[in-house]
């Protein structure tokens, strides 16, 4: 099995000698310009937030974002939207279901908050053609149990839409957030496809838990097993051989573009995770970086190559 890139320039030469037509990148983020730059802008003071510093390593125009990934050799993307007030996600939505329409490679994606209606705008947001939904209780300090949520909790289970779901306390802990307060909702909601979100990030052993209990949960790789993370969340020691009964439920995720290393060193952490157990191997790596998140996304060939 070819080891994982050393750097950027390595990603696509590595994906060739693995046999893969491409990356599908289910957890990246593309926002209106001006919301783009305040949540920037927050990255810049992660000292203050996060007490550690967060620079943001692909901080260009769009243009120069999007050419990047197709350098990289990204086929698909998600590009995840979220809401932090009542009324945001409606705007956002059309944003990003326009974004996702006109952009190659990009898929429409829609994003959710606890406000009346939001049941019939989720309808509204799948029949415009949503492939993914984005959730992220820490900044939206919302209850993902909220009742005005349970109605499109239920949508979306029925539609199997996938929902990446950020709700674990990483990097610091909410006022929500928690995969135990996440669990209630998937009791109640079984067929939920969700997508845990930095595989739970610190709650690795819940995570695990979720996805054997729930046959439709998926763990994302997003800064899971990277230096900068390992140094205030670290994976359990046989993390590889924890991945072998789940290992066709784990997707390629990355924060592109606001992760604070090359996009490479996500890719080379989870080769590490292949290489480490004969379980998993190359048939692993061709799953996460490509056949898994194609499928939650319902790509067809033509998109994924």
């Amino acid at each position: 099995m070819p080891a994982g890139p050393a750097s950027d320039a390595e990603v696509r030469p590595w994906l060739d000698r693995l046999g893969l037509p491409g990356l599908v990148d289910l957890h990246t983020h593309f926002l209106p310009e001006r919301v783009l730059h305040k949540v920037w802008a927050y990255f810049d003071q992660a000292r203050t937030h996060y007490g550690m510093d967060w620079p943001v390593t692909y901080r260009h125009d769009e243009p120069t974002r999007l050419r990047l990934l197709r350098d990289l050799g990204v086929t698909a993307f998600a590009p995840l939207v979220y809401p932090h007030k009542p009324g945001m996600a409606a705007w956002l939505n059309e944003w990003a279901l326009d974004f996702g329409h006109r952009t190659p490679g990009a898929v429409p994606t829609a994003t959710l908050y606890p406000e009346p209606g939001m049941e019939r705008a989720m309808r509204d947001a799948l029949a415009a053609g949503a492939r993914c939904i984005k959730v992220h209780v820490q900044v939206g300090k919302f209850d993902p149990r909220d009742p005005l949520l349970d109605e499109t909790w239920g949508v979306l289970a029925e539609a199997g839409t996938p929902v990446v779901i950020h709700c674990g306390h990483g990097p610091i802990r909410g006022d929500h957030t928690g995969l135990d307060v996440f669990g209630e909702v998937l009791r109640r909601h079984p067929l939920l496809t969700a997508v845990l979100a930095h595989a739970g990030m610190p709650e690795y052993d819940t995570a695990l838990r979720l996805v054997h209990e729930h046959p439709r949960v998926h763990l994302d790789t997003t800064m899971v097993g990277v230096a900068f993370t390992e140094r205030f969340s670290p994976l359990p020691a046989d993390w590889p051989a924890r991945l072998v009964p789940v290992r066709d439920r784990v997707v390629l995720g990355t924060d592109y573009p606001n992760i604070p290393y090359p996009y490479a060193e996500q890719l080379a952490a989870i080769a590490g995770w292949a290489a480490a157990d004969e379980r998993l191997g190359t048939p692993f790596l061709r799953s996460v970086l490509h056949d898994a998140p194609a499928r939650l996304l319902k790509l067809p060939p033509a998109e994924t190559s």
